[in-house]
């Protein structure tokens, strides 16, 4: 089965969801999106598979949403996915996708769904 991960290594959960699918016997292919980034196009198909809008997924904890003005409930779901393909932080993580779906892997065990 194929299964990708969208992994920030500095993120523990991330780490977690990484190695729970590892010792399923997978080797996942691993997407460093702080560095590669997001295409417009990829996050609203992820969003769309996960069946969340651009703000469901919005990271604030240690991101620069609130000083972007992000968190107002009044900044469209476009505006937002504009900001993460800028700025790729923004994106709630881990995201893990296989032929069975996609989730947001929090808590970690929320991966097993698709695996």
């Amino acid at each position: 089965m194929a299964v990708t991960i969208y992994h920030r290594p500095q993120c523990s959960t991330s780490r977690a969801a990484l190695e729970l699918i590892c010792s399923r016997g997978i080797e996942p292919t691993i997407v460093l999106y702080a560095k590669t980034g997001w295409t417009q196009t990829q996050l609203a198909s992820l969003f769309e598979a996960m069946k969340v809008t651009p703000r469901d997924m919005l990271r604030v904890k240690g991101t620069p949403a609130q000083d972007l003005g992000l968190t107002d409930p009044a900044v469209s779901d476009a505006r937002i996915l504009a900001a993460m393909v800028e700025n790729p932080i923004l994106v709630e993580r881990p995201i893990v996708t296989s032929s069975k779906g996609a989730v947001l892997a929090r808590p970690v065990e929320r991966v097993l769904d698709i695996l």
